[in-house]
């Protein structure tokens, strides 16, 4: 294959740039994990089966569904010790995320997905506010019609069952529709879980338009087992801490029934229009969704912490609605030379209000008492926040080899909150914020060769703090904590991307460096409240290296490699116990950031010895992973490795999709994720040993 033949049959992608673009062109690092490799990763639950072999990113499986997976990119958003936040969260173009930073993936239909994008580095800053990295899921659009009947059976009661049907219909119009559901037991105690998922893609393809509505719900009970203690992993990784466990008797002290449910739904639609060939502006595009999410999460927080009159209780309850809309158009103009210009501009705005209430997780007392129930009322509150922004980039051949790209994205985000529970000496915390911020970047591209793309990419990246952090000042005093700045990045990244096919093989590498402003930390936690200040700076720099290789026409090999050193830059004090007003335990200059691994890695070495057969050997391994910032405990580093079957077989007027799984093949127990800075010091999460799937998929056309 000549080498343009190879670049023109690159993986297409849609990050950053606001039309499709070759991976091959992009002026920053992007990765693609395609439907392929999502079904031959595992049951296609977690984002983090696949997405090991993307290089900078952090997937941890928590193994625990009751906690969102732990995401981070080149480090950014490793702080957070539920859910996901620094990184922005896409499906079909929908934010995942909430405008304050905050998202979630398990809304994410991996089986329906054509692919994923990973954009990392400086242009992750045209997706706004904490926008440290990009994960977007592209669902796939149907080219025949076919039923699919899926069944998982797996370790530790894994059991998963999916339904599907996508047809051209006819006159443009075509349906994906999908419902699963999945089932585990878990390896530990409490660690129990289900999961019901349903989604549906209608699209609607013109002479010059394309219309896509999108509709997704889930439904997701979860028990949470918690994390354990250095002393209990080490005696015992398949044990539960006793206070995550349900009561056996009325009055057993310290057992609350740690859980938590989980219900979302969600509609989009997108518009795309192509306009005539007549002048420069091509392109429009215009996507809406609203939904709405509701969780319940019952803590473990004792009951003798939550008499203080400041003490949101043990219950979070909360009922979310979210909804908003990006519009913008495309230019593109031809130069002298056979050169060419485009310009993406467009506006955008997300916004969510929710309804938050915290209960005491008790009721009664002496001998009668509940532990794990939704008791009296202790928080209640209006919580508002909105994003509004512009941004534009442009792309233009500078010489017939040379590529500049400049873009900007100016926006404000607004918080605001009515306090409704004034009892006593618990004053009103209501209040109202505001940050702007303008992210500015620029890249610039040489093709050195036909197979070869250099480039210099650098960008400013901001990230408001959250409402949690917001909520509560450190001086005790109410009302918003108005003292937090947002965190400021400036980063750089040197990339090359090289394909070479009479050898099969192809290469993508980068160096880059982020250095932060106004980190955000932990300032104090009393009376059932933590606070949050800004701790100085941090910096992050590293190298990424993806390599593939087409061995011989049976054989393929995938190797990627990441190296990270973020580290606080300033030196400060954080909080030696709980509870604490005035933090005293220092974290010197030169730590490194709790959650951020120096090394990791993913490697696979495929055999097709028959076009129907697929057999593979999987590696991947990590450093030593820091618990806190003080630094004075880490999770080991490891190495695992996994087998994998496919076989593809004619089944009756279908085709039988056969997958087999063996993982952690030598039975290693090894802490899969930390809980970063955790106050009773549970940070370690196990993962399981070694463990089996069996997946099955048969494909009917009608």
């Amino acid at each position: 294959m000549p080498a343009a033949a190879q670049v023109a049959s690159e993986p297409v992608v849609i990050s950053a740039s606001g039309s499709e673009q070759r991976v091959f062109d992009t002026p920053y690092a992007v990765g693609v994990v395609d439907a392929d490799a999502l079904r031959a990763a595992g049951p296609m639950v977690n984002l983090s089966e696949a997405l090991a072999r993307v290089p900078g990113l952090v997937v941890s499986n928590r193994s625990n569904y009751a906690q969102d997976l732990q995401i981070n990119s080149r480090g950014f958003g490793a702080r957070a010790s539920f859910g996901v936040r620094g990184l922005r969260l896409y499906a079909d173009g929908l934010p995942a995320s909430g405008p304050d930073g905050q998202g979630q993936v398990t809304s994410f239909d991996l089986a329906g997905a054509q692919r994923i994008e990973v954009l990392r580095g400086p242009f992750s800053a045209l997706y706004g506010n904490s926008s440290g990295g990009v994960i977007a899921l592209v669902s796939a659009a149907p080219t025949k019609r076919e039923l699919t009947l899926d069944g998982d059976a797996g370790s530790d009661g894994l059991r998963q069952w999916r339904l599907g049907v996508a047809a051209p219909l006819g006159s443009g119009w075509s349906l994906r529709a999908q419902v699963s559901r999945f089932q585990t037991d878990g390896f530990r105690p409490q660690s129990a879980a289900e999961r019901s998922l349903g989604n549906v893609r209608l699209g609607w393809d013109g002479e010059r338009d394309r219309v896509v509505v999108v509709l997704n719900a889930i439904n997701q009970p979860a028990l949470d087992p918690l994390g354990l203690t250095r002393a209990q992993f080490e005696q015992n990784p398949d044990q539960t801490t006793g206070v995550a466990l349900p009561q056996g008797t009325p009055g057993q002290a310290d057992r609350f029934n740690t859980r938590k449910n989980t219900w979302q739904d969600q509609a989009g639609a997108s518009w795309r229009h192509r306009f005539a060939d007549t002048g420069a502006l091509r392109e429009s595009l215009v996507s809406l969704y609203r939904g709405q999410r509701s969780v319940t999460q019952w803590q473990s927080i004792p009951v003798a912490t939550q008499t203080a009159a400041t003490q949101p209780g043990g219950v979070i309850d909360f009922d979310r609605s979210f909804a908003g809309a990006d519009a913008r158009l495309v230019w593109r103009w031809a130069l002298a030379d056979g050169r060419q210009a485009q310009l993406v501009a467009g506006i955008a705005t997300d916004r969510s209000a929710e309804d938050r209430h915290g209960f005491e997780n008790f009721s009664g007392s002496g001998a009668d008492r509940l532990l794990g129930v939704s008791g009296r009322l202790r928080r209640d509150e209006h919580n508002r926040v909105e994003t509004r922004d512009v941004y534009a980039q442009g792309e233009a051949q500078l010489a017939a080899h040379w590529t500049a790209t400049l873009g900007l994205r100016s926006g404000r985000v607004d918080f605001e909150s009515t306090d409704r529970y004034i009892v006593g000496s618990n004053r009103d915390d209501s209040g109202a914020l505001a940050y702007r911020y303008t992210n500015p970047v620029a890249a610039i591209q040489w093709r050195a060769a036909d197979g070869l793309q250099l480039y210099l990419s650098a960008g400013r990246g901001f990230e408001s703090p959250t409402f949690n952090e917001l909520a509560y000042r450190p001086d005790g005093q109410p009302g918003f904590n108005s003292a937090l700045r947002a965190q400021t990045s400036e980063q750089w990244e040197l990339g090359a991307k090289w394909r070479q096919p009479a050898l099969g093989l192809a290469l993508d590498a980068a160096l880059f460096d982020a250095r932060s402003d106004d980190e955000i930390g932990v300032a104090s936690n009393s009376g059932g409240r933590s606070t949050f200040r800004n701790v100085g700076r941090t910096q992050r720099r590293g190298a990424e290296l993806d390599l593939r290789w087409r061995i011989a026409s049976s054989w393929r090999a995938q190797v990627t490699a990441t190296l990270l050193h973020a580290t606080y830059v300033d030196g400060f004090s954080v909080c030696a116990a709980v509870p604490c007003t005035t933090p005293t335990l220092p974290v010197p200059a030169g730590n490194r950031i709790a959650g951020t691994l120096a090394r990791s890695g993913f490697a696979e070495l495929a055999w097709q010895p028959l076009p129907a057969v697929d057999l593979a050997l999987e590696a991947r391994g990590q450093g030593r992973l820091p618990v806190n910032d003080v630094n004075s405990d880490f999770a080991a580093g490891f190495g695992l490795l996994a087998l994998r079957a496919r076989w593809q077989v004619a089944a009756g007027p279908g085709r039988l999709d056969l997958l087999a799984r063996l993982d952690n093949l030598a039975d290693r127990r090894v802490a899969g994720s930390v809980i970063v800075n955790e106050g009773n010091s549970r940070f370690f999460e196990p993962a399981p040993g070694r463990s089996a799937l069996l997946s099955a998929r048969w494909s009917m056309p009608f």
